[in-house]
């Protein structure tokens, strides 16, 4: 319907113009006083005038759709930016809430494991031996064992001095 409006709005310009350029021709509606735009004189008609004046008009509106059409194609991109943003938004939270109910699973079957009598408790990744079938792969999910450390040994004496057995905090006797 909108369409329908346009054109018929569009077509009776295009008869006002017609009308008005040759409607306003010859002699006695030259006019009188001739005037300059950027540089050019403009002699003539009115109607040689008021055709002008159509022109202008027609490219200013061709050059205010193209800017309108412009500004709507990055409007919709940006709503689509923010579609999209919330879609994977919505999709981050499911996968989470899915992984936070897998860890919960495994907890629970962990402790279940632990709590019943006769029931193997899981294995720790340090009582993996060689022969195991993970052949040392990395692990995805859980806790890395803490490195072994190597015990303390005594300290060497200095400047080839026997190191006291009393501690460095004590008073000397």
């Amino acid at each position: 319907m909108i369409i329908v409006l346009g054109l018929v709005v569009l077509i009776a310009a295009v008869v006002v113009g017609v009308a008005g350029v040759l409607g306003n021709h010859g002699v006695s509606h030259a006019l009188v006083h001739p005037f300059a735009v950027l540089g050019y004189h403009v002699t003539g008609s009115s109607g040689r005038l008021f055709l002008y004046g159509i022109v202008v008009g027609a490219v200013g509106m061709a050059a205010l759709s193209l800017l309108l059409a412009a500004a709507r194609r990055t409007s919709r991109r940006g709503s689509d930016a923010r579609r999209s943003l919330r879609q994977s938004r919505l999709e981050t939270a499911a996968v989470s809430r899915d992984r936070d109910g897998l860890l919960d699973q495994r907890e629970t079957a962990r402790e279940y494991a632990a709590g019943v009598p006769g029931a193997a408790a899981p294995r720790s990744d340090s009582d993996e031996g060689p022969d195991d079938s993970r052949g040392g792969r990395p692990r995805l999910f859980g806790r890395r064992p803490a490195p072994r450390q190597a015990a303390a040994a005594p300290p060497e004496p200095l400047n080839g001095q026997d190191a006291p057995d009393a501690p460095a905090d004590a008073p000397a006797p």
